[in-house]
């Protein structure tokens, strides 16, 4: 044993992964333990080619020791980081090489839990929640077998993301709990700690679990200042604060970490460099900066990230309205069953009364309601409640559209999610405005311009500003049907209407009908609401 390789095991212990790093490449030693600290500290630093060659140089130390079970476990280890990071070719053959050693030595083998991540995950994003749980109930039950606290928490992770998947939503966040508890109490090694951090944060967004996100991403941002020398979690470190800022309306902030989070993970480029580019599309959409957003949404699909439902937003803020209903269309379809859904379909509501098809737009809304009943989180309450109060005053239910939205409102409020709350108020100023109070109207307007200005929220003061200009026209309607919706919005009779445009009331009436047809509305007061949700008055 050399002085040099102590020292290397001793820097390794505090953490310190540069100084190990750098100590046992000069100890030179050849022990297999120390050639997978090696590994892992080279992965820690950012160094992933000498990483991949210290886990071949420990895999082949463990089968000259007669280790072969250690030696499976880093097969494994080596064949999970290279799929992680899309080397999907060399991942599967050392998964395969790792298989066959478990196959020999038998099922009591720690490797043969890692070897069923894969697996796992493969099965999540299949949607097929029902077999990977039961994978991630194997995992666990190995962990539990051989005693391997690292297995044991990936197990505990990837039961708490099936039981998700699966619609348990509490049981799910209980568990995703109790596997970062394991990390935060420091019982895991680095690099699954990593994964647990990332995993869990990426699954309470999903979840609409803000709150809990939120903690852990600060969490995470404690656990990567504690060692400067971290390369890996650090980028979705700064996503994910990025999230969380953006959220609660610092997005200047917001920005700075999304952009510190690009550059992180550029250079070589990393898997979660998507996340990065299309968080950084969403805060240029939402200041209307449409060049930059549209520029980070393609990179953000060429790094592998489906831009959804962001560029389908992009494209109605633009007023390419058929492009955004198709892409939200088929979106919605896509990813029912996996996680991400329910964003889709409040995007869906948004795009799709805007076109007009208030049947379309309902019907993610009640998707909406169902999911909030099962799963209860307070965000997605606010979500439920707001997307179903746009439907109803869209369909010119005013009073109860106006009892859903103050629940968002207050439940935004609570939250403390002050663009959700604005926008949420613009739409209750609608109602009032529709049922005669435009006094109250007034004052919620008031309110939302002044969150929109300070967040710099350029669409919505925009629409604010100039309703009518900024608008898109419902694609739906004729120029004369737009004309005769906005009189009929303003209380006039179809007399009324008749003599303003100088046209006969039976062709009124018939134009009337038209609408109620096309927009699937039902009266005059459903058809005054769509007018003023549509800023057509």
């Amino acid at each position: 044993m050399t002085v040099s390789a102590e020292l290397a095991r001793e820097a390794f212990a505090r953490r310190e992964w540069r100084d190990a790093y750098r100590l046992f490449h000069e100890s030179g030693t050849s022990e297999a333990r120390d050639l997978e600290q090696l590994a892992i500290v080279s992965y820690l630093v950012g160094e992933d080619v000498e990483s991949a060659k210290a886990w071949e140089a420990a895999h082949r130390a463990f089968l000259d020791a007669g280790d072969r079970g250690d030696a499976a476990r880093c097969a494994a280890w080596l064949g999970l980081l290279h799929m992680l990071r899309g080397e999907t070719a060399q991942g599967g053959g050392w998964l395969a090489r790792a298989d066959r050693i478990v196959e020999e030595i038998g099922p009591e083998c720690t490797a043969r839990g890692y070897l069923l991540v894969p697996a796992f995950l493969a099965s999540l994003e299949s949607g097929d929640a029902i077999g990977a749980d039961g994978l991630a109930t194997e995992i666990v039950t190995i962990a539990r077998g051989c005693g391997d606290r690292d297995l044991f928490a990936l197990g505990v992770l990837a039961r708490g993301q099936a039981t998700l998947a699966r619609g348990n939503t509490n049981a799910g966040l209980r568990l995703l709990d109790e596997a970062m508890v394991s990390v935060t109490a420091g019982e895991v090694s680095p690099i699954p700690s990593g994964i647990v951090y990332c995993a869990v944060i990426e699954a309470c967004m999903d979840a609409f679990e803000l709150g809990r996100a939120t903690q852990w991403t600060e969490a995470l941002h404690d656990w990567c200042e504690s060692q400067p020398d971290l390369v890996p979690y650090r980028g979705q470190c700064l996503v994910h604060r990025s999230q969380v800022l953006q959220a609660h309306g610092d997005w200047t902030d917001a920005a700075v970490e999304a952009e510190r989070a690009r550059e992180h993970l550029s250079h070589p480029a990393h898997p979660a460099l998507g996340l990065a580019l299309y968080q950084l599309g969403e805060l240029h959409r939402l200041r209307a900066e449409f060049t930059e957003a549209e520029e980070a949404y393609r990179g953000a699909s060429r790094q592998g990230r489906e831009p959804a439902p962001g560029l389908a937003l992009l494209r109605l803020a633009e007023g390419h309205l058929d492009a955004a209903v198709a892409a939200i269309r088929r979106m919605t379809d896509e990813s029912r069953g996996l996680p991400g859904h329910t964003t889709m379909l409040r995007a869906a509501v948004d795009i799709l009364l805007v076109a007009g098809d208030l049947q379309g737009a309902r019907a993610a809304a009640d998707e909406l309601a169902a999911i909030d009943a099962t799963w209860g989180a307070p965000v997605l309450a606010a979500v439920s409640a707001d997307a179903a109060g746009c439907v109803l005053l869209a369909g010119g239910q005013i009073r109860p559209a106006l009892t859903s939205l103050r629940r968002a409102s207050a439940g935004w409020r609570e939250l403390g999610l002050p663009y959700d709350e604005a926008r949420t108020r613009v739409q209750i100023a609608v109602a009032c405005r529709a049922l005669g109070d435009h006094d109250a109207a007034e004052l919620e307007l008031t309110s939302a311009r002044s969150v929109f200005e300070q967040l710099g929220a350029r669409p919505e003061l925009a629409r604010m500003a100039n309703p009518v200009a900024a608008a898109e026209k419902p694609t739906v309607l004729t120029e004369r049907e737009c004309e005769v919706l906005r009189l009929v919005a303003a209380g006039k009779t179809n007399r009324d209407i008749s003599a303003d445009l100088v046209i006969s009331e039976h062709t009124v009436a018939r134009h009337v009908q038209n609408i109620f047809t096309k927009l699937g509305l039902s009266s005059r007061s459903a058809a005054t609401a769509y007018a003023y949700e549509h800023h057509l008055v």
